[in-house]
């Protein structure tokens, strides 16, 4: 039976990330990226995918399951008729190879173990050959080489096409077994010891969370999300994927199914806020290098998301033989988005470098000479029309966030050049852009009869990324045209107190068939205006809801279906966390976050 999206937890070594379902079996895993290919997919298709579990024999879900401490190290507990056993999940962080650990250790009792391991390289559709060597089950195809083995050994055999292990672990007694992938034309890596690694991982964890200097409320959900997050990091580059996963759909059974393993610059000023004001200055200080190095070049051709270390080919291309989650097709890897438009982005990439200066992160050589001429390309493009935050695949059309953003772009350039004069930059010149777009936007893009910001310019539609005017600073929070962007937002995008982030029901926007659950940052958007409009005890009512909707190990995917109460699409979502932390610390009046 299938898992549920939230039925995942996620492990990883800060270059790639494992997710674990209930059932004891690892479900989805890149090697040796977040980018690569798939060496368990079943995620995506069924158990001839790949797949890798260890539960007690003849067991469901496990009893109960939770992190240790502030960390990545997994543990599921099952209570059975015999006995009580504990599973530990988790990946080192590497030296030379990526591994995956699991520890098995009895409570109380005697329990039979079962272990079945499918490997199967390039998304679910090759088999490796399999041998022993030096005590390990060695899998080979092509580039790519697994060697497994258990500390102490345990029976194992081949059977149909899969490594089967048996063994029982009674009070006390551990059984550990070690995942290693390399390139299968090099040489073993050398072995790691799974209980050194164990301790080793939850000293390096417990360390980095300790760095954390926020100590208000919601601390502990805080510090998930910011853990999860790290999980998130790219480690050799400081880049942030979206996600670790591809293609979970956000329209169970439709279309709507993306590769989100890709660092998008939309998350950049909001990454960074939250990251400087809770103390993690060399994470943020790698996010904007890693911004930095990616967005260098022809301003013209800044795109709106980049590989883990600022690759810009992402072609898109479907994968026909898996099925899909929930029969959710195609399964996609790439993504053709790279090649939109969206202008929101230059303001984004500025606001980021604005943020970091302010934060008073060093400076980069040529950081500022390049800023100007992404304001030199914006002031020539802002009054085109784009694809937009969200990505439509319809019609371009003049956004209202995208033109907001371009005033974002002047503004911070102003505010610099203002605040040190020695800078190079035409002050003037920015403040005319800066008025032009306030100009345009307060008149075309809003209508005066719904007291709303509308989607774009004519439309009727409305959009939650309006719900960042005032966060922005683009109207102060008081105006009447921002609350009254709030309460229509709210009214005509509500479901269940959420928030969707556009209509797919009216004229066609995105340029695809079927619906979407709620977006998870835009209801997070929606306490933040709403504390700053003054209703701070609705923000915290509607925080806590989301608090509530994060699973067991509070996580949380890309959206949320109030219907069938259940999260969808790729998961989990960093913005949905970086959404956390940014409320967190707005209802807490903390920090500089967005």
């Amino acid at each position: 039976m299938t898992q549920r999206i939230e039925d995942y937890a996620l492990i990883g070594d800060l270059q790639t990330a494992a997710l674990v379902g209930m059932d004891g079996s690892i479900d989805w895993l890149c090697l040796p990226r977040f980018d690569s290919a798939a060496c368990f997919a079943s995620l995506l298709g069924d158990e001839d995918n790949g797949h890798w579990r260890i539960a007690p024999t003849g067991a469901g879900d496990c009893t109960r399951r939770g992190y240790l401490g502030d960390s990545l190290v997994l543990e599921s507990v099952w209570e059975t008729r015999t006995g009580v056993v504990k599973v530990i999940d988790f990946m080192p962080q590497r030296d030379v190879a990526p591994d995956v650990v699991r520890i098995v250790e009895g409570v109380s009792g005697s329990v039979d173990m079962d272990s079945t391991l499918k490997l199967r390289f390039d998304f679910g559709s090759v088999v490796p050959w399999m041998r022993r060597s030096d005590g390990h089950r060695v899998a080979v195809a092509g580039p790519d080489s697994v060697w497994l083995r258990s500390e102490p050994a345990v029976k194992t055999w081949g059977q149909q096409f899969s490594t089967r292990s048996s063994f029982t672990v009674g009070e006390g007694e551990k059984v550990a077994f070690v995942l290693t992938w390399h390139p299968s034309h090099e040489p073993r890596p050398p072995l790691v010891d799974p209980y050194e690694s164990l301790e080793h991982s939850l000293e390096d964890w417990e360390a980095w969370a300790a760095r954390c200097t926020y100590e208000g409320p919601y601390r502990a959900a805080v510090m998930r999300s910011l853990i999860t997050l790290k999980g998130l990091t790219y480690g050799p580059t400081g880049g942030i994927v979206a996600a670790p996963t591809t293609s979970l759909p956000e329209d169970p059974g439709g279309v709507r199914n993306w590769d989100y393993r890709y660092c998008w610059l939309r998350d950049s000023t909001l990454v960074l806020g939250a990251l400087l004001s809770v103390g993690y200055l060399d994470e943020a200080a790698a996010w904007r290098d890693w911004l930095l190095r990616a967005v260098a070049g022809d301003p013209a051709d800044l795109q709106i998301m980049y590989g883990l270390a600022g690759e810009r080919r992402l072609p898109e291309s479907e994968l026909p033989w898996l099925s899909g989650y929930e029969g959710s097709a195609p399964v996609r890897i790439g993504n053709n988005a790279v090649d939109q438009l969206q202008l929101d982005v230059y303001g984004e990439v500025i606001d980021s470098f604005h943020v970091s200066r302010m934060a008073g992160l060093s400076p980069k050589p040529h950081a500022w000479s390049l800023q100007l001429a992404l304001l030199d390309f914006l002031e020539s493009k802002w009054r085109e029309p784009d694809e937009g935050l969200w990505e439509v695949r319809g019609p371009r059309r003049h956004f209202v966030h995208s033109k907001v953003m371009a005033w974002v772009a002047a503004d911070r350039a102003v505010r610099t050049l203002e605040a040190d004069h020695s800078r190079s930059g035409d002050v003037q010149r920015w403040r005319t852009m800066r008025d032009e777009v306030h100009r345009e936007v307060c008149e075309k893009g809003y209508d005066p009869e719904r007291n709303t910001f509308t989607q774009s310019y004519g439309s009727a539609e409305l959009d939650a990324a309006t719900l960042l005017i005032p966060r922005v600073g683009f109207l102060p929070p008081d105006d009447p045209r921002v609350v009254g962007t709030v309460d229509a937002v709210r009214a005509e995008l509500g479901q269940s107190g959420l928030v969707r982030r556009y209509s797919t029901t009216g004229p066609e926007v995105d340029g695809l068939p079927g619906d979407e659950g709620t977006f998870l940052v835009c209801s997070f958007w929606l306490a933040d205006a709403l504390h700053m409009t003054g209703r701070t005890e609705e923000a915290r009512e509607l925080f806590e809801r989301l608090l509530s909707l994060r699973n067991d190990v509070g996580l949380l995917a890309e959206e949320y279906d109030p219907a069938a109460g259940r999260q969808l699409g790729n998961y989990p979502q960093a913005f949905s966390h970086i959404g956390l932390v940014v409320t967190a610390l707005t209802l807490a009046g903390t920090g500089t976050a967005g």
